[in-house]
């Protein structure tokens, strides 16, 4: 099975669709092609039930599903994780301490010191990295700064940073805060790169020409895979390259990429990248995030004496040093090779457990099929949307890119003022959930390891008769 990006790199064409393509029955047999279609038994998915009761119940209140379009704020809860958190609550009870070097009989989960580890090993598979690359760890903003406090060095003349006109407000406090920290304005050091006037997508061209006005003055360029408002998935590996080219440190913010795209860090020489695990990762809300560090900057030289390893600075911890001296105690940092050196301190093994749950899911497919499905299902939602209407007539304009390989599973629909919150009450009221952005966009992600054809569907119809009304 090809991706999204075709067969030796060539890019597939956008999916087209036949003219009884907007009936159910089209829907479901779409369903039933699919080679994924197991997966979905992999989640609960939450009841209209328990949605409607708007009260703490016990899932499985009522056999129907509700149709859940929101993985892209919070992804549902795989059915491995009670499985796992079991095992883990098993062996703390067990042996206690003892479950730092060792596990109970059976358990899918390695020992406390070495969990880290596991998952790191499954979610390199995801960002296209090697498990050296790859530290699970802390949360989003954490690793943002963590990563920042190594690879932003500005000086006099080179210390600005280019990002998002519209970056989340995680990232916009995270950059303006080193900015202020390293004693610069950070109203004078932040550059945003936005669209142009009355668009919504930022074309790559203009993002290289942001590049070249400032590779004598900018230190870092730090934009997200996709932009979290449009949905706007930027090429990362062109816009690496150009930047890196001109004396700049690349960095990613992958929180709406990460379990989404197919994505390949190492390959593509990106310096750094963090991302969250809760989205399309679904290792529920705060879940533990990641970050990766490109081999060439986790290297440590000690050709001047084991007591004298010389690696790129940064802000260390107990467990970013080697095990093999770490309970010597004499505070003689030996940091491990690769993104683990950036580990501050002991990891939080019940985070960890639900992280390697949801990873356990994505070990059963790759990105590469979950792209393709992925490809053919928002393309699906678009066309649903579209069909049989203009742009004249039509009450809501689609902000997200119509070219699919500069989207995600996610499309932005942006309606006309005053139309919010009766379309939003009446999915509600139907049982779908998705995610609304004040004061007019609908974001909708369908995301291909749980939803279905026929709910993509079942959401159009719901929702064009909302703005019937």
């Amino acid at each position: 099975m090809t991706g999204a990006n075709g067969v030796n790199g060539v890019k597939a064409p956008k999916p087209t669709f036949p003219s009884e393509a907007a009936t159910r029955e089209y829907a479901a047999s779409l369903d039933k092609a699919d080679p994924l279609r197991a997966l979905r038994d992999e989640f609960i998915i939450p009841s209209k039930a328990n949605l409607a009761s708007k009260k703490l119940a016990k899932p499985g209140l009522s056999s129907e599903p509700s149709i859940y379009f929101c993985g892209n704020s919070l992804g549902i809860q795989p059915k491995a994780t009670a499985k796992y958190m079991e095992a883990q609550l098993d062996t703390w009870a067990s042996i206690g301490v003892c479950g730092h070097f060792t596990n109970i009989e059976d358990s899918p989960l390695s020992e406390w010191q070495t969990l880290s580890e596991q998952a790191s090993a499954s979610m390199c598979k995801i960002v296209g990295a090697s498990p050296e690359e790859v530290a699970a760890m802390g949360t989003l903003t954490m690793n943002l700064h963590l990563l920042l406090a190594s690879f932003y060095k500005p000086t006099e003349t080179k210390k600005k940073i280019l990002m998002d006109w519209k970056a989340f407000p995680s990232d916009h406090y995270a950059i303006e805060s080193h900015i202020a920290w390293h004693g610069f304005d950070a109203k004078e050091n932040m550059v945003l790169i936005g669209p142009d006037e009355g668009t919504y997508e930022i074309s790559t061209e203009k993002i290289l020409s942001y590049i070249d006005k400032h590779a004598d003055d900018a230190a870092v360029l730090l934009l997200p895979g996709i932009q979290y408002y449009t949905g706007q998935l930027f090429d990362i590996p062109t816009i690496t390259k150009y930047a890196q080219d001109r004396g700049l440190t690349v960095g990613w913010d992958l929180a709406h990429a990460y379990g989404n795209v197919e994505i390949k860090l190492h390959d593509w020489n990106v310096d750094f990248a963090a991302w969250c695990t809760y989205k399309y990762g679904n290792a529920g809300p705060g879940a533990m995030g990641g970050l990766f560090v490109h081999e060439r900057h986790g290297k440590v030289d000690y050709s001047e004496g084991e007591d004298s390893p010389k690696f790129r600075h940064r802000l260390t911890g107990w467990y970013g040093g080697d095990r093999s001296v770490r309970f010597k105690m004499d505070n003689k940092f030996k940091p491990i090779p690769g993104a683990n050196g950036y580990v501050i301190s002991n990891p939080s093994v019940i985070d960890l457990t639900t992280l390697c749950a949801a990873l356990s899911v994505f070990d059963k497919t790759s990105m590469t099929q979950l792209r393709q499905k992925s490809f053919k299902l928002t393309a699906y939602l678009e066309y649903l949307l579209l069909k049989d209407s203009t742009d004249a007539d039509r009450q809501f304009t689609i902000i997200t890119p119509s070219d699919p390989h500069a989207r995600g599973a996610q499309l932005s629909v942006l309606l006309k003022p005053g139309l919010l919150h009766n379309v939003a009450q009446k999915l509600q009221d139907a049982g779908i959930i998705c995610d609304k952005r004040e004061p007019d966009v609908v974001r909708v992600a369908p995301v291909p390891l749980y939803n279905t054809f026929e709910e993509v569907f079942t959401f159009v119809e719901v929702f064009k008769s909302a703005l019937s009304q």
